[in-house]
């Protein structure tokens, strides 16, 4: 019943009307659904993508001849024409097509073989030269159109079917250039984006390596050691029997039906086992389930790396189980075949190969298919049956469930984490993924995970790495990863000249900014406002669809990836457009003062650093606890920049059982009177003081006043504080969530 997804597809009847071969569902003042079916045959099921209609009444009138039918909100006015192609929609009293012309596009499925935005080779064999982006609901034009037609129905026993629409089936989003409100209307009918959990937020290690037991836990110590913290173990393929098999010995038929496993000795043939398994490799692995635990003392959630295609065969530890709820007579040694359009099988493929290794300690699973598009229902893709059944799955076990896999169309967004594929070690695919990963936003997309200095393919070079961290700590998703190949390793201490040393400390900062993300992804999950946004979103100008690179980080950054080479002088070069208003650049201390209009500079930077700039008046906590763990800091940092701002830090004890939250409120203000600045701060909080740590304490820095005497009161009452030390005006003081907070600076 778990894998059973709870829609309500059926429109309110008083936001449908029809007119000739038309029917069409107000769901939003600049949302409708145009449905055309000369034989007047329309869907009421949920699709793949579109799990809601059931919106309350909407204001609106309809008038109508033999020539058309007008559709009036408050918002926008749709006119329907006999033939589809003369429909229009007006917005601000301007009419407009209903297609996709100016669309500003949406992502793509996978990265695989990509370099920058351009095909090392095609996967699917076709002449496919770039990175073809889907559609999104954002577009210059003010009109973007999804079309629904070939998604399959979803029925109330929660198994899709091989039915699609009976004609046009269309989402017409005339939200103008109010790109964020599109988004929302796209999350009305399609369903909001999950909280993503903590411990995703930190630090990922993943590499495809045939690590042994003891080299994994080794690895992890040297980690400790270097004080860099991990959130995420990965375990790639190599967990399980793979790949390869030695022919002469065949395979075992003694113990439990393991494969012989070998290394690949010179003058040895072998069998190829493919890269699906569900059986722990002993040979690597002789205790993995002690491994496991240890993995977990060290406050890191794990992750396992599936290719299910092949199905289950006869040397894996459950194929007797399997084969028997599937029918299979097991004495046949046949394969359980892969068949996720089965009910049968996708109950079974939980119960029996998943669900007792997350008893053991595997968290959530990395859906790693590329085997095709095709199942026995026509229209389903495995990919979409994988990520939506895996997802359902997961939250039977976790508050807040999670997966890793690729994008398989839209509503995706509703099973993260995206996985983007191997992607090549250059520049230039340095270069594209700030701008695939903003342009995702477009079609609700939030949260990808790239390889974080790049899988493959290209070069180990110690500067383009350091850039693809930072450029990793400021994306959605921080998941080093690379291939097996000895030299591409992503330890920071492997890399020299001084850039592993940098490296460490943007890994330390990603994990400090956790308190922040969680934030952020609150705020993606109740309002639909993305971490990663493009810069069109906040300022519609020219120049803003110009710039590729550059993107707002949870509404409170302006981020500039560096993504070229540092040139003889030391430094690198990055063009950055900069809005109105003053801005400071957090790790130069740069001030910019920009007047209206905003203007377009260029940004030198060294190798210890990138642009991000965070607005006058802007707040950012960062956790100042040690350690890998991901639980509501102890100690926080409060770093204020001056000016008028205000940010919530959202905090929660969640629990399946529980969703108790805290909301902490910081609002600045700055004065300026007889040529004395005052910089104040008041801090409140709202909801359940039991989620925090009873005994924290607030390090409030202004991090642009370099000297000053901080002054605390608590409710009133001004406290006594002890010394503390920092390049910048700042004061520490236990916190009460009960009271009420002002600090205060004069310079």
């Amino acid at each position: 019943k778990h894998l059973i997804v709870k829609t309500c597809p059926v429109a309110n009847e008083r936001n449908v009307v029809y007119w000739k071969d038309y029917r069409v569902t107000v769901l939003q003042d600049r949302l409708f659904r145009i449905e055309k079916s000369k034989d007047k045959i329309f869907r009421d099921e949920a699709t793949q993508a579109v799990w809601f209609r059931d919106m309350p009444a909407q204001e609106f009138a309809f008038t109508s001849d033999d020539t058309q039918a007008v559709i009036e909100t408050p918002m926008a006015k749709l006119v329907l024409k006999t033939r589809r192609q003369d429909c229009r929609v007006v917005i601000n009293g301007e009419g407009k097509k209903i297609n996709n012309d100016g669309n500003l596009k949406g992502t793509y499925r996978t990265l695989d073989g990509v370099n920058g935005n351009k095909f090392e080779y095609d996967p699917s064999g076709a002449e496919q030269k770039y990175v073809k982006l889907g559609t999104g609901v954002c577009s210059k034009t003010g009109v973007a159109v999804i079309n629904d037609e070939k998604s399959l129905s979803i029925g109330v026993d929660g198994e899709p079917k091989a039915e699609k629409g009976h004609g046009i089936d269309e989402y017409v989003f005339a939200y103008g250039n109010d790109y964020r409100a599109a988004v929302k209307g796209l999350f009305l009918i399609t369903g909001n984006t999950p909280l993503i959990p903590r411990f995703a937020l930190g630090n990922w290690w993943s590499r495809y390596h045939a690590y042994t037991q003891e080299e994994y836990l080794r690895l992890l110590n040297r980690f400790e050691e270097n004080d860099v913290p991990l959130t995420v173990a990965t375990i790639d393929m190599d967990w399980h029997w793979s790949v390869h098999v030695d022919e002469q010995k065949g395979i075992s038929a003694s113990g439990k039906n393991k494969p012989e496993y070998v290394r690949g000795r010179n003058g040895q043939t072998f069998v190829n086992l493919g890269w699906t398994g569900y059986s722990w490799n002993t040979e690597l692995f002789p205790n993995y389930k002690e491994m496991l635990d240890d993995i977990k003392s060290r406050n890191l959630k794990i992750t396992l790396n599936l290719h299910p295609s092949d199905g289950v065969r006869f040397w894996e530890d459950q194929y007797e189980e399997m084969a028997k709820a599937m029918g299979v007579d097991p004495t046949t040694q046949k394969p359980v075949y892969f068949d996720v359009a089965d009910t049968n099988f996708v109950n079974n493929y939980f119960k029996i190969l998943h669900k007792p290794y997350e008893t053991d300690g595997v968290d959530f699973w990395w859906i790693d298919w590329q085997q095709g598009e095709k199942t026995g229902i026509d229209g389903l893709d495995p990919l979409w049956a994988l990520n939506h059944y895996h997802y359902l799955d997961n939250a039977v076990n976790h508050s807040t469930p999670l997966i890793l896999s690729r994008y398989s169309g839209v509503g995706s967004h509703r099973y993260p984490l995206g996985f983007s594929g191997d992607t090549s070690m250059t520049w230039e695919t340095l270069k594209y993924l700030p701008e695939f990963t903003a342009t995702a936003t477009n079609v609700g997309y939030t949260w990808w995970s790239h390889d974080i200095g790049g899988h493959h393919m290209g070069e180990k070079n110690n500067e383009m790495y350091a850039r693809h961290v930072q450029y990793g700590v400021f994306s959605p998703i921080n998941r080093l990863h690379c291939t097996a190949w000895q030299t591409m390793s992503k330890e920071p201490w492997y890399y020299t000249n001084g850039a592993g040393l940098i490296v460490a400390d943007w890994l330390r900062l990603r994990h400090k900014l956790i308190p922040f993300l969680y934030s952020c992804s609150y705020r993606t999950h109740v309002d639909g406002l993305a971490l990663v946004e493009p810069l069109y979103y906040e300022w519609d100008q020219p120049e803003t669809y110009k710039q590729k690179t550059e993107y707002l980080f949870g509404q409170e950054l302006l981020v500039v990836p560096v993504t070229t080479k540092i040139r003889k002088d030391g430094y690198a070069r990055v063009k950055a457009w900069l809005p109105e208003g003053e801005w400071t650049d957090i790790f130069t201390g740069d001030r910019y003062e920009i007047a209206k209009g905003g203007q377009t500079r260029m940004l030198l930077r060294a190798l210890d650093s990138i642009p991000v700039l965070i607005k006058a008046g802007g707040v950012l906590p960062l956790s100042r606890d040690k350690g890998n763990s991901v639980e509501n800091p102890e100690k926080l940092d409060i770093c204020v920049w001056s000016g008028n701002g205000e940010y919530t830090l959202y905090e929660d004890g969640r629990t399946q059982e529980n969703t108790a939250a805290l909301f902490t409120r910081f609002q600045s203000v700055y004065n300026e009177k007889a040529g004395v600045c005052t910089q104040s701060l008041s801090v409140t909080a709202n909801g359940d003081y039991g989620v925090i740590p009873k005994n924290r304490t607030f390090r409030i820095l202004f991090k642009d006043v370099p000297q000053g005497e901080v002054v605390v009161y608590k409710n009133g009452e001004k406290l006594t504080l002890k010394k503390c030390i920092t390049d910048c005006a700042a004061a520490e003081f236990a916190f009460d969530p009960s009271a009420k907070y002002n600090v205060k600076v004069e310079y």
